[in-house]
């Protein structure tokens, strides 16, 4: 038990620093990693036991932008800039000058939000195309209908198979 107490502790443990400006850059940045990690785990842990709204952007020393947001940062800051609970405005989400009530980083985000927001909309519309043309695919037996032969076709299957050509060649050229 004697050798027990006669250890010497090897780590100094947990000390109160002084809240300054860091001098030496990589232990500034260390400590910037270290921290936004636990400010991001904060402020996770203040949604999940109060229900609060949170949203927080940094810009680290390398100009890199870190976020967090709950329910999600583009909710957050639609609420906070237009005063509506709804993540979806068009008012907002149409205007391109900056909110001097945001920080300039969070309108780059925003503006990188609602251009994500778009492509994935449109990655959308694609993917339901292209289940429409599988679909057509399978039910005409594996080819379209632009592939079926028109040596037998009658003058009225051949005119609407013509008005079908001409509307599919309007909607590729557009």
């Amino acid at each position: 038990m004697n050798n027990m107490m006669m250890k010497k502790k090897t780590t100094q443990g947990r000390k109160k620093i002084e809240i300054k400006k860091i001098d030496n850059l990589s232990n500034r940045q260390v400590t910037f990693s270290k921290r936004r990690v636990g400010l991001f785990k904060k402020a996770s842990e203040l949604c999940v036991l109060t229900g609060a709204e949170v949203a927080i952007i940094v810009h680290s020393l390398g100009k890199r932008v870190f976020a967090f947001g709950h329910p999600n940062i583009d909710a957050v800051i639609n609420r906070y800039t237009t005063g509506s609970a709804s993540s979806s405005s068009s008012s907002s989400s149409s205007s391109s000058v900056a909110d001097p009530k945001i920080p300039l980083g969070a309108h780059e985000i925003q503006q990188h939000n609602r251009h994500y927001a778009k492509v994935s909309k449109e990655l959308e519309v694609e993917r339901k195309r292209k289940e429409l043309i599988e679909g057509s695919k399978l039910e005409n037996g594996g080819s379209f209908w632009w592939d079926d032969p028109i040596e037998h076709m009658g003058l009225e299957d051949l005119q609407q198979y013509k008005a079908s050509l001409e509307e599919l060649k309007k909607k590729l050229w557009l």
